[in-house]
């Protein structure tokens, strides 16, 4: 028998289709791998922003997280994004350290496209002090560097020494992205234990406003590549490939009148399997 290459993505829901568990079942599709889901929160959202948060209960979200795990799915890859409470972060990070998958990615998602929080203030310090030390590659934006780092970026320097604040909270792996810093470029930055000098991943910045789950995407993309078993550094490059496409092709379709999506399905890859 032959099963699929699998990625559990652990996020709230996003009725409008562009982010969150939506745009990671899409990715882990579009690129081959069979997409799972626990979600923590549903949001009512479009284009224009968000308008209701209701969080699931931590025991459900526990509930799902032993569903897939326990003796039965098991992914090869854990894509983690938002995560609204600290109980639900409890929880998520007792049962991953229970059942220690081989990489746990996490975005760690505070605020939408549109400016809306998705996390509690209060949440923030247990995201910090139970989830970072149990993942394997974190993925923040520049907002969300300086807020775990305790600083503002606004040069090169300033990146490494986030990084190095970042490492120091117990994780062996950051990318701090670039999407959210000025020019005509967005670079990436990977930080990594033992490392003199960061991987820098390079790609063209569009301009459109078609951005709606980049991040989510993103993330889920790394996590695909590494459950096909891809290395860390390749994995980054062929998710930076992906969603720099996906943007691409997505910049010329028109859908809402706010932030729009990427177009995930530009290239759909058949689902992967290999032997048990």
């Amino acid at each position: 028998m032959d099963t699929y290459y699998k990625v559990l993505s652990i996020a709230g829901s996003d009725c409008c289709g562009g982010a969150g568990i939506q745009a990671d079942i899409k990715t882990c599709s579009a690129i081959g791998v069979y997409a799972m889901s626990v979600i923590t929160a549903i949001t009512a959202q479009n284009t224009m922003g968000v308008t209701g948060i209701m969080n699931v209960s931590p025991e459900i979200v526990g509930k799902q997280i032993d569903a897939i795990f326990d003796d039965d799915l098991h992914p090869d890859v854990v894509k983690i994004g938002m995560l609204p409470s600290s109980e639900i972060i409890e929880v998520v990070a007792e049962r991953l350290s229970k059942y220690k998958p081989q990489h746990i990615i996490l975005d760690p998602v505070m605020v939408s496209t549109s400016g809306c929080k998705l996390i509690d203030d209060s949440a923030i310090g247990t995201l910090i002090s139970r989830l970072i030390p149990i993942s394997t590659l974190i993925t923040p934006n520049r907002p969300e560097a300086e807020l775990l780092a305790g600083l503002k970026i606004n040069s090169k320097d300033d990146i490494e020494t986030a990084a190095l604040n970042i490492m120091s909270l117990g994780i062996s792996a950051v990318l701090i992205k670039g999407g959210h810093f000025d020019g005509y470029d967005a670079t990436d930055y990977l930080f990594t234990d033992g490392s003199t000098s960061p991987v820098v991943f390079e790609s063209m910045q569009f301009k459109t406003r078609n951005t709606h789950g980049t991040g989510c995407t993103f993330a889920s993309a790394i996590a695909s590549y590494l459950a096909l078993g891809s290395n860390r550094v390749t994995a980054i490059i062929e998710a930076k490939k992906y969603i720099s496409q996906a943007i691409m092709e997505g910049s010329r379709i028109a859908i809402g009148r706010g932030h729009g999506a990427v177009n995930h399905f530009y290239n759909p890859s058949p689902l992967k399997t290999h032997s048990l």
